[in-house]
């Protein structure tokens, strides 16, 4: 008998080993300043990689309205699930990063930010439940959502998760969404040709876009606003750089924006053999 019980206990045993090995370990979550989440587990990153605030320019609304959210976010006080929407290039996402960055060197420890690939939209309520009791803030990022036919995580589902359903987002948890339509249009627009349910999936995108508390639009910049970006990097980097050939460099890339001001500095600083870092 106690051969048997030994044997059971054995057992039981390689099968705690072969469990704990496949949930693989358990994420620190006041470790690092940012994580990734790909749907099964959270990467650790050492920093975050984003232009100082007072870089981003052209926007300067939307960052003020941007790092005010995320600092009371940071402080644990009431803060909105914000959508940045519009223009390509324009510093959506660069916002997000740079507003994390300020509020944690104001606040060490006090907040993270959690990039969530789109792809993995659809495990967040899994992540929920592991931070729901964690002694921290965070801010979940998902870059350039929109919803592919078939996608488990739809708009409803999200709506859900903002305003309170049974997996919704505990209160340390607040969403930063960009997207380059405010209506977070489907990746294909086919099931907008239904016959039978042609404005279906506008309404659901549209009622989800009206559930964050913080939306924001970001819009083409002007020549003048476009040549300030670019004097701004150049006097950070300390390269000379000629108004007309900033401006032929946007012309043959068919728009002004940050990203594409940004590139043209990248093009001075090879020029003249300098490293970039923002």
């Amino acid at each position: 008998m106690d051969g048997a019980t030994e044997e059971l206990r054995r057992i039981a045993d390689a099968l705690a080993r072969l469990a704990g090995s496949a949930s693989g370990p358990q994420t620190d979550w006041m470790a690092s300043p940012a994580y990734v989440w790909d749907g099964a587990a959270a990467l650790g990153v050492a920093a975050i990689e984003a232009p100082t605030l007072a870089l981003l320019k052209g926007i300067d609304q939307q960052k003020s309205s941007v790092t005010r959210n995320v600092e009371r976010l940071s402080h644990g006080h009431a803060a909105h699930d914000m959508l940045l929407w519009g223009a390509r290039g324009m510093g959506k996402s660069a916002l997000i990063r740079s507003a994390v960055r300020e509020a944690q060197a104001a606040r060490p420890g006090s907040i993270a930010l959690v990039q969530v690939s789109p792809d993995a939209v659809e495990h967040l309520p899994a992540l929920f439940r592991q931070l729901r009791t964690a002694e921290r803030n965070f801010l979940f990022f998902i870059d350039d959502l929109g919803f592919a036919e078939g996608d488990a995580a739809s708009p409803r589902q999200i709506r859900s998760w903002l305003e309170g359903g049974v997996d919704a987002r505990p209160d340390n948890v607040r969403l930063a969404v960009t997207s380059n339509h405010r209506a977070i249009v489907p990746r294909s627009s086919s099931e907008q040709n239904d016959p039978l349910n042609p404005r279906d999936a506008v309404d659901d995108t549209l009622a989800l876009a009206d559930r964050f508390g913080l939306s924001l639009g970001f819009h083409n910049c002007t020549q003048d606003v476009y040549l300030d970006i670019v004097g701004g990097y150049a006097d950070r980097f300390g390269l000379a750089w000629d108004r007309a050939e900033a401006l032929e460099w946007s012309k043959r890339r068919g728009t002004r924006s940050g990203r594409t001001a940004w590139q043209f500095i990248t093009e001075l600083a090879g020029r003249a053999g300098i490293q970039l870092t923002r």
